[in-house]
């Protein structure tokens, strides 16, 4: 953590520097760090190295005067921290604001010479046991601005760190020498990587709750599971959902329709994406009415159980009818009643609603109601 915040201290612009652009500042208030995660030039596939932290401005100037393109990475900008980088790239203020406020649905959206691209990334929460309030799935966001000599990424949540896919792009110098478009398919192919590790867990703790509702009891009868953890596996599911499905159309246009801004042979790698898109989608969609047929099957055995519960509760109150009837009779205090004041009549009467209790019982036994 400590070479994180060393990182970050690093590239923060010095105040000359911020002074000669005159447009921007990307520090925070003092004990900080800044929103500036990582700032860099590429050209020719292969990082620019220089003697000190590139500022954005300095990094655009060194474009400008020897090409190539500037990647910059941030992390949760304030609008102050962001306002001055889209004025020095001219980024439309929609996009802007939807990169700063966060909670944007997936989508891929064209502003003047700009791609303007939202994912949600998607964190697998470890848990021992899955229960009615764990929290199975974790989101988090990536904004891409994708120009023709710049990649601006802004991240929300604390998942999704771009830091080792960049290291791995710069040791495939011929797929960045592709431009910008190199790294936006990398991200895209990263998160949806993401999506398909991420389905794979849910798979099994579906797979877990499935085992659950439909194991038998000692009894040799459906031991059910509890309802709330269906329900909170299902609205996992559902945030997972919500970061995929939108994603699909997005990654479509960017493999089937030309643009400017995407290298062709970039383009083609898209293809795998959608692919690989669309089928975690099938996966999801199919999380989803897995999970409610078995909340359905639970409620049905829930059913079925509570109507067992109610025979054996009438089956005992038949049989406890009969001695609270004779006992009720009997306790009436007539001074004319059958064998009341013979010896035997006590034991006969006990006899008799002691052999109908027994007789009962074994004929609701024999039906299945005990």
């Amino acid at each position: 953590m400590s070479m994180i915040r060393d990182l970050r201290a690093a590239v923060r612009p010095r105040p000359s520097l911020r002074k000669e652009s005159g447009s921007y500042d990307t520090t925070r208030a003092p004990g900080t760090n800044s929103a500036v995660v990582d700032c860099a030039v590429y050209r020719d596939g292969a990082r620019v190295q220089t003697r000190e932290p590139l500022t954005p401005h300095e990094a655009m100037r060194l474009v400008h005067r020897d090409g190539g393109f500037v990647w910059i990475g941030l992390h949760e900008p304030t609008e102050a921290e962001f306002s001055g980088i889209a004025g020095e790239f001219g980024l439309h203020p929609l996009a802007v604001e939807d990169a700063v406020q966060a909670h944007q649905r997936p989508k891929l959206e064209r502003y003047d010479d700009s791609l303007f691209t939202v994912f949600k990334t998607i964190h697998y929460v470890e848990h021992d046991e899955l229960t009615a309030t764990s929290e199975v799935v974790e989101t988090g966001e990536v904004m891409c601005f994708t120009g023709r000599d710049f990649f601006i990424t802004v991240r929300h949540g604390g998942q999704g760190s771009l830091r080792a896919l960049r290291h791995r792009l710069q040791d495939e110098p011929d797929l960045l020498a592709k431009g910008p478009s190199a790294v936006l398919h990398a991200i895209a192919d990263h998160v949806v990587d993401g999506y398909i590790a991420v389905a794979d867990a849910v798979q099994d703790d579906i797979d877990e709750v499935e085992t659950a509702v439909f194991s038998l009891g000692r009894k040799g009868t459906p031991r059910g599971t509890d309802a709330g953890r269906i329900y909170q596996l299902k609205r996992e599911v559902l945030e997972f959902k919500r970061a995929v499905s939108p994603l699909l159309r997005p990654m479509q246009l960017l493999s089937e329709r030309p643009m400017r801004l995407v290298d062709p042979d970039i383009q083609k790698y898209f293809r795998d994406v959608a692919d690989h898109l669309a089928r975690v989608q099938e996966q999801v969609l199919g999380f989803d009415e897995l999970l409610n047929s078995i909340l359905q099957a639970n409620l049905a055995q829930a059913s079925v159980t509570q109507n067992e519960d109610m025979r054996k509760i009438t089956s005992w109150a038949a049989i406890i009818a009969v001695p609270t009837m004779v006992c009720g009779v009997y306790g009436m205090n007539f001074d004319y009643m059958p064998e009341l004041r013979w010896k035997f009549g006590y034991p006969l009467t006990l006899g008799v609603t002691v052999c109908i209790c027994l007789s009962i019982h074994r004929i609701l036994k024999r039906n299945g109601w005990l």
